[in-house]
């Protein structure tokens, strides 16, 4: 296993890339009109959603990567790079297409039920969150590290119910601009995350690096 320095660290990465904040807007638009009742369950079901994506994700990466022959280095270098076009949307304050599209935007407004679609999968939980979780969870191959990692899972969808149970206020607390801010920091620690597991896969795919 990691040191704890590192779990916190994957924890916090996690955090970045589901960045709970970024869902407050549109989960306050797309439950305009439901009851109090009703966004408390949404963002139940939203969050658990979430946990079960990521810690599927955990649980499986590594043998859909052997299944299909993808080295945990090439992984690492692809969803580098997937990370990085989302924390430069990110650093705009524009939604990111990785995340969701527009067509999947105007969607969600007609439906009835946006818990899982578009709300846990793919606006949290989306392909950044899952590359992520699939890189951390690969990094060690033994029991210990992979139950710390799906420990971290399940603290991010905690910390995710939370932030849509205080939407609303913290909606009107934090303001456009303030949600804006808050995204743009957490895409340029997104950044560096990014550039971090790049560097990692590429180290181990071009190893003749390490001594230039």
């Amino acid at each position: 296993m990691l040191h704890w320095v590192d779990y916190a660290k994957i924890f916090m990465s996690l955090i970045v890339v589901v960045n709970p904040i970024s869902a407050v807007p549109i989960f306050v638009t797309l439950t305009a009109r439901n009851t109090e009742k009703e966004r408390k369950n949404i963002a139940r079901i939203a969050s658990i959603s979430v946990a079960v994506v990521l810690v599927l994700s955990a649980i499986m990466g590594e043998p859909v990567l052997t299944l299909f022959g993808v080295t945990v280095a090439s992984f690492k270098v692809g969803g580098a790079i997937l990370i990085l076009l989302m924390s430069i949307s990110m650093m705009h304050a524009l939604p990111s297409r990785e995340s969701q599209t527009p067509e999947e935007t105007q969607e969600a407004a007609q439906k009835e039920n946006i818990a899982v679609v578009p709300l846990a999968i793919p606006l949290l939980a989306g392909p950044a969150a899952i590359s992520t979780t699939i890189i951390y969870a690969t990094d060690r191959s033994s029991p210990g590290h992979l139950s710390a990692v799906i420990a971290c899972c399940l603290l991010v969808s905690l910390i995710t119910w939370l932030a849509l149970l205080l939407a609303v206020p913290a909606r009107k607390w934090l303001g456009e601009t303030g949600v804006n801010i808050v995204t743009r920091l957490m895409g340029l620690l997104l950044a560096a995350v990014a550039v971090e597991i790049f560097t990692s896969g590429l180290l181990v795919l071009l190893p003749g690096l390490r001594g230039s």
